[in-house]
């Protein structure tokens, strides 16, 4: 048999082998077409259908840059730091880079809308620790500020909301219900209420402009624990609100469980023409066991905050606000909003704090009875 008639017995054989012992055809899955994603506009712009299901969600938030200066300890734009030598302290700037990330969800159900929000912040600034001189010749500060560090990831806001009920994480109704103050970086300057808080809430609208809220609160810690309740009993806050063509009224009122002290505040808000908006808020508040407590934070049973907002045209905006209260402290605040491009502000703020009386330097952290600071912002919104 030569080489030949090998070969042509092999193909033969080859041929012949029946379709059940020869190997199976691979077969390829065609690939399914991805489903689009589809915009979901009722809950306002941004929100999509999250694939499969029916809830809307919205991914936002913001990069932003701050640059401080001015008196050490007032503001939230500038502190003390170390001396690199050890020589003490001195002022210098303090910056700080943020990244906020928010989510919004909604749904419609049999028993109203189904919500979610969430405020996750992420920071890079001037935060406590402990300090030594670079050398490792001097001793340990213990307990030394303002070294630039990455910070603690702080939530602000974590609610499920069905309806008008309100559960989670958020702002204190007696601040966010009221729209806090004005319209400037240092709002606080004379603290108007605490923030931070758990809640149990019901948000109602009656209609014709008018809505309400009812909160139960835990309030939150100050570092000494003095405001966040330590019974069962909560803290309260109720508010009204009245909204026109003409402005908004709005009151709220709380009580403190910790301190058994009650607090109210009223504000109204006034469209004086058009892109001219200002405001007036007051607040009283007793004080028989505590000067301050979680809601009346201010100097004193009374003080009072006012501003407005002039909008010079469609991408820049003058703010300012004037707060003063009981314990004889003034607070002065204003800026210009610049955008240069939509989503990308620039604001420029000169900030004044008088210190009137003894207690206002533990609660401002000032280290005078006169102060002046500012603050240049950059912030891409998305």
């Amino acid at each position: 048999m030569n080489i030949k008639s090998l070969l042509l017995g092999c193909a033969a054989a080859l041929i012949a082998v029946p379709p059940s012992h020869a190997a199976d055809a691979v077969v390829v899955a065609e690939a399914e077409p991805a489903e689009p994603v589809k915009i979901c506009d009722v809950y306002g712009p941004g929100y999509f259908y999250i694939p499969g299901t029916e809830t809307c969600l919205r991914i936002g938030g913001y990069v932003r840059y701050d640059i401080g200066l001015g008196d050490g300890g007032t503001f939230d734009g500038v502190n003390h730091v170390p001396d690199q030598m050890g020589k003490g302290t001195h002022s210098t700037w303090k910056k700080q880079a943020r990244l906020q990330l928010d989510t919004s969800t909604g749904q419609e159900t049999e028993f109203g809308t189904l919500k979610t929000f969430t405020i996750t912040r992420f920071d890079f600034g001037n935060s406590g620790g402990d300090y030594a001189d670079p050398d490792g010749s001097g001793p340990l500060l213990p307990g030394t500020r303002w070294r630039a560090r990455n910070k603690d990831i702080t939530l602000i806001a974590a609610w499920i909301q069905l309806g008008g009920l309100r559960v989670g994480k958020d702002d204190s109704a007696f601040d966010a219900f009221i729209d806090y103050a004005g319209n400037v970086i240092q709002d606080s300057l004379i603290p108007y209420g605490g923030f931070d808080s758990n809640v149990v809430q019901y948000n109602f609208d009656g209609g014709n402009g008018l809505s309400g809220v009812i909160s139960l609160e835990q309030g939150s810690d100050d570092g000494s624990g003095d405001n966040s309740i330590d019974s069962y009993v909560p803290n309260v806050v109720g508010g009204v609100k009245y909204k026109q063509s003409w402005g908004t009224l709005t009151a709220v009122g709380a009580y403190d469980s910790n301190y058994e002290e009650w607090a109210g505040k009223a504000r109204l808000d006034v469209t004086l023409a058009q892109g001219f908006d200002v405001f007036v808020l007051a607040g009283y508040g007793t004080d028989r066991n505590a000067p301050r407590n979680f809601f009346k934070e201010w100097g004193g049973n009374w003080a009072i905050w006012a501003g407005g907002t002039y909008a010079v045209n469609n991408m820049t905006s003058l703010n300012a606000q004037v707060s003063y209260d009981g314990s004889r402290n003034l607070a002065l605040a204003a800026n210009v909003k610049y955008d240069i491009v939509p989503g990308f502000r620039v604001t420029a703020e000169a900030d004044y704090l008088h210190v009137g009386a003894k207690d206002g330097y533990s609660w401002s952290g000032a280290v005078k009875k006169n102060n002046v600071g500012g603050i240049l912002r950059f912030q891409r919104s998305f």
